[in-house]
């Protein structure tokens, strides 16, 4: 099936892994505008993003010399231990043999090259090759490698199954308004009922979606009622720097108070440790499911439920599946950038103000 709805981009992605790789600088070989927005996102996550601005002239003779400018400037710039060199569509098109102009940079035992571009197909195919390459360049062991490259192909097939992939088009929208949401939560505390929170959120992004259960928790100290909480939070796999993402925010829970009743995997194992979350609650007694950050990735559960999602695309595939609201927070990315504690999500305030919490 044709795909109409626009998709997340394999470039972007394998960007975003040299991130969580902690490159220190990625040299994106292609124009300019490639891939901007996520360069300034990821400039303020620590990492540098240059790009080699290949021009029209380019497509016809060829960058390698012009790459070859751009690492050494980067080079003296930054004095940089690692650069991953990202492929674009352009440089792929005409056949920019990168490799051998990182090889005649000398540069080679800090510089690697990403052979990725935009028609490669799911976004995750970029994230693979770019761990592919760190493995290689031997920044990562094979059996990590092999481990992330299992949960990524699981997340294409939730996204094919359950998310915005599954149909030709999904339209966008914002799903249920915030306070009708908050106010069914902190109605049901009033009520001294059972909330089970799920955290299947992914990566940085549970810093804002860690945000509500924290929220959910806080209002029923004051107003009654039970939490369970569970939460993708082991910091027994994964990147370095994915683990402290987990611990940061266990460290935050427990400066509230707040305990975790399980660890249902790792922050980058959401594929599975939302079937792990639903197993550990199916014999639990409660009376509503809050499911937060990638809820697509959650088998049916026979309960009352609510679902929070960061895109506007996934609100309508989880109504499908039965939840009873879907609400969107749409700035996830662009407000935990750089952050190393847990950031005030919009449901999370409005919860908050419900509960009369200052």
């Amino acid at each position: 099936m044709n795909i109409l709805t626009p998709r997340p981009n394999p470039i972007v992605a394998a960007l975003y892994t040299l991130r969580d790789l902690d490159v220190d600088v990625a040299v994106l070989h292609g124009p300019s505008g490639c891939g901007f927005r996520a360069a300034r996102l990821l400039e303020e996550d620590g990492m540098k993003v240059v790009t080699t601005s290949m021009s029209e002239e380019d497509l016809i003779f060829g960058a390698s010399d012009k790459l070859i400018e751009v690492l050494h400037e980067v080079d003296e710039l930054f004095s940089p231990k690692t650069i991953g060199v990202v492929g674009s569509c352009v440089s792929m098109i005409i056949g920019e043999n990168v490799k051998k102009a990182i090889i005649d940079s000398g540069l080679k035992d800090k510089a690697f090259f990403v052979e990725i571009h935009g028609c490669m197909g799911a976004n995750t195919r970029g994230a693979i090759e770019t761990l592919k390459a760190a493995m290689e360049f031997g920044l990562i062991d094979e059996n990590e490698f092999k481990r992330q490259e299992k949960m990524l192909l699981l997340a294409t097939e939730v996204e094919s199954n359950n998310g915005m992939a599954k149909s030709k088009y999904t339209r966008p929208s914002r799903g249920t308004e915030l306070k009708i949401v908050a106010d069914h939560i902190v109605n049901l505390l009033k009520e001294n009922k059972k909330i089970a929170v799920i955290l299947n959120a992914k990566k940085e992004t549970a810093y804002l979606f860690a945000d509500i259960p924290l929220a959910i928790n806080l209002a029923s100290k004051k107003l009654g009622g039970s939490v369970i909480n569970v939460g993708n939070l082991s910091t027994d796999v994964g990147l370095l720097r994915i683990k402290r993402y987990a611990e940061d925010i266990k460290n935050n829970f427990q400066s509230n108070c707040i305990s975790i009743d399980y660890l249902s995997g790792g922050m980058d194992e959401y594929p599975i440790a939302g079937k792990n979350a639903i197993e550990y609650l199916k014999d639990k007694d409660f009376d509503l499911l809050v499911a937060v950050g990638i809820p697509q990735a959650l088998p049916i559960i026979n309960k009352e439920s609510i679902a929070v999602t960061n895109g506007p695309r996934e609100v309508h595939p989880l109504e499908d599946r039965g939840y009873k609201y879907v609400t969107v927070e749409i700035a996830s990315h662009s407000t935990v950038m750089g952050t190393r504690e847990i950031v005030l999500s919009e449901l999370g305030e409005a919860i908050r103000n419900a509960a009369g919490i200052q």
